[in-house]
């Protein structure tokens, strides 16, 4: 199967998933990435079986409003039930790499509220350790270089992702050269003690409940060890 059709499966699983486990009145947290994008098409036709969505960025949001699936604000609801997004890395633990499109810090706040996190992904993305895939860190303008040295007293190789800014109005640094991450959670902490670090990429402080991993054979579903 190509990378697309993949994608293609692991969020028809999502969908499946998604409509067994949430009611007419349910609100579903959405992702941002390519994979999210074939979900939220999917979605569309059953956009009468869920309430309304949360998306994680304008990119999502603008998707699914050309779908016509309401969007709420997250200030506005008390529970998101549901969560769907994807990972550029992800391990046995479920614990990601995420934020290769920039919307790391409003993905990571919906997947703190929501009560379920759905990971959908291609076998690409499985991985033993973290790290391979630059860690995206996403800074306030002007702590820049104070977080690029910081990262490096950690043994990183930052490189500023110019051209980039996030939804939030902040830069990108991706941090090179951590492979492997581990313990994922210690590293996710520190990260989060710099000043001016906005957000970090890792996901393992909330890693996800539930991965829908699509290999040539079909879609695993796999729960953290």
């Amino acid at each position: 199967m190509s990378a697309e059709q993949l994608k293609q499966a692991a969020a028809q699983a999502a969908l499946d998933y998604c409509l067994a486990r949430t009611g007419n009145d349910a609100v579903i947290g959405i992702g941002t990435g390519s994979t999210v994008n074939h979900f939220i098409t999917l979605l569309a036709p059953h956009r009468g079986r869920i309430g309304a969505a949360v998306a994680s960025s304008e990119a999502s949001a603008a998707l699914l409003r050309q779908h016509r699936i309401p969007v709420v604000d997250l200030n506005s609801v008390a529970e998101v039930a549901l969560y769907v997004d994807g990972a550029d890395e992800i391990n046995p633990a479920l614990e990601m790499i995420k934020g290769g499109g920039g919307a790391l810090t409003r993905e990571k706040i919906v997947a703190a509220v929501a009560r379920e996190f759905v990971c959908i992904a291609d076998q690409s993305k499985w991985v033993e350790h973290l790290g391979k895939f630059p860690l995206p860190v996403e800074v306030i303008p002007m702590a820049r270089s104070h977080v690029g040295r910081q990262l490096r007293a950690l043994g990183a190789h930052p490189e500023w992702r110019q051209g980039a800014v996030t939804d939030n109005g902040n830069y990108l640094i991706d941090a090179h050269g951590l492979y492997p991450i581990a313990p994922a959670r210690r590293l996710e902490e520190r990260l989060n003690h710099i000043a001016g670090v906005v957000c970090n990429g890792l996901f393992a402080l909330r890693p996800a409940d539930v991965l829908l991993l699509a290999r040539s054979g079909g879609v695993d579903t796999i729960r953290a060890r």
